[in-house]
């Protein structure tokens, strides 16, 4: 059985993949800011191990992780948590940028320093959920676009750099997608939200699961999944 690391496994994409994970009899691990969160992770996902540490504070991230059980071997690091804060650059202050850029990006960026020993020892993956605001940037997405434009340039460097260590490194790009953030983001744009007209997590979970289960002499660096209609 493989071991996975995942954050923003309470809703959404996240949690489809938890679920799939775990029903194929994979061990999790998941990511929780809190020990009420870790709670109701592990009543969801019965077996399931939990770490709590922030991504709001990646500062902390070290001291938290270094303060519980971690495996000496892990067979991927599955980065799906994020935030999103829509707004005009003439508007949007700091503390949107910072809060965006700390969970989106530079989480992402200690975290995974933190268990690359591990990843190494298993010649295991890491997986980034991006986005297609990390492609292109739109009119009022910028602060969340530069974070995942971040987010890339971050898998890029690692994967050049990982290779000799066997570590693959992939990053999904799903375009908009039926979850509690794109209503967050609809209710920033003043739209109306319909979930049929967004692609659903399962259908991003099927394409994550076919870049980690791909066989090992072949990797797929970058993944772009758009709505169907």
């Amino acid at each position: 059985m493989a071991l996975h690391m995942l954050t923003g496994a309470g809703s959404g994409i996240g949690a489809a993949l938890a679920a799939r994970l775990q029903a194929r009899g994979d061990d999790l691990i998941l990511l929780a800011r809190s020990d009420a969160r870790a709670t109701e992770l592990r009543e969801r996902f019965p077996g399931a191990q939990t770490v709590v540490a922030d991504l709001a504070a990646p500062g902390d991230l070290a001291a938290a992780l270094a303060a519980q059980a971690l495996p000496a071997r892990l067979d991927s690091l599955l980065h799906v948590a994020g935030v999103v804060d829509l707004g005009p650059v003439a508007e949007l202050p700091v503390a949107k940028w910072t809060s965006q850029l700390d969970v989106n990006l530079v989480a992402p960026a200690e975290l995974t320093r933190l268990l690359l020993p591990a990843l190494r020892a298993a010649r295991g993956q890491v997986l980034f959920v991006n986005s297609g605001a990390g492609l292109r940037a739109a009119p009022e997405w910028s602060a969340y676009a530069a974070s995942k434009h971040g987010l890339k340039a971050l898998a890029e460097s690692l994967r050049a750099e990982e290779a000799p260590h066997g570590v693959r490194v992939s990053s999904v790009y799903p375009g908009r997608t039926a979850t509690a953030m794109q209503e967050r983001v609809h209710e920033q744009e003043g739209r109306a939200y319909e979930p049929a007209d967004f692609i659903d997590p399962a259908s991003v979970v099927t394409s994550i699961l076919t870049v980690l289960d791909l066989p090992r002499d072949a990797q797929i660096p970058d993944l772009t999944i758009r709505p169907g209609v």
